[in-house]
Parts: structure tokens; C-alpha cells; sequence
């Protein structure tokens, strides 16, 4: 191969293994199925405290406490308003980064959500 066509196509690939967001694509995005995990609501914490997740994976909360809680995100990356007793919310994680939330009612309600 000439230098200039590896240049080229060296280029090429790379700008393939690139994400819009100039991020390397999630395991999902490369062939890996996207995975769902389910963080409950219950005696006024959620559990787990923290979840490592991929882009592109889903997260559902579950209210199982008799009162709403919500899942608000700190900087406002997410917030699920209301999660009525018995109800559930779910979240697809879209952008890498690390995110603190809690509940609006209850602050001392914690949780962090990685994201890679």
C-alpha cells in the first residue's frame, strides 16, 4: 500500500470506531447486547447505591417504599419527577460520565450511576 492510501484508510477506520459524540462506541453499539438492571426503592434508600453500567444499557427504579420518590440527577443529566408507590422508572444511559442523583423529598436519599 501506498503511504497516502494507509493514511486514508487508517483515518477511515478510526472515524468508523468513533461515536457522533467523538466517544469509542458502547459494547452495544460493537455487537454486545445491551443489558437492564433494576435499582429498588425501598425504606427510604436505593439499592444498590451504586451501579456501573455501558452506554446504552437501561436502568429501572422500582418504588416499593408508600410514598413518592424521584430520581433526580445532580446538574439535571436525568430526573424521573414522581415515581408513584409501586411504580417504576426507567433510564437509558446515553452519555459516559459519572452521575450523583437522590430524591427531591428525601436528600438524604443517595445514589451514583458510572456510566462507561
Amino acid at each position: 500500500m501506498s503511504g497516502r492510501l494507509l493514511a486514508l484508510t487508517s483515518a477511515a477506520l478510526l472515524l468508523h470506531t468513533l461515536s457522533a459524540d467523538g466517544e469509542p462506541p458502547s459494547p452495544s453499539a460493537q455487537g454486545a447486547k445491551p443489558q437492564s438492571f433494576v435499582v429498588s426503592i425501598e425504606n427510604v434508600q436505593y439499592s444498590p447505591v451504586t451501579l456501573k453500567v455501558h452506554r446504552g444499557d437501561t436502568i429501572v427504579w422500582v418504588n416499593k417504599d408508600v410514598f413518592p420518590h424521584t430520581v433526580t440527577a445532580t446538574g439535571k443529566a436525568f430526573d424521573s419527577h414522581d415515581i408513584a408507590p409501586n411504580a417504576s422508572w426507567s433510564y437509558r444511559a446515553i452519555k459516559s460520565g459519572e452521575f450523583a442523583y437522590t430524591c427531591i423529598y428525601h436528600p438524604t436519599m443517595k445514589g451514583q450511576l458510572s456510566v462507561e
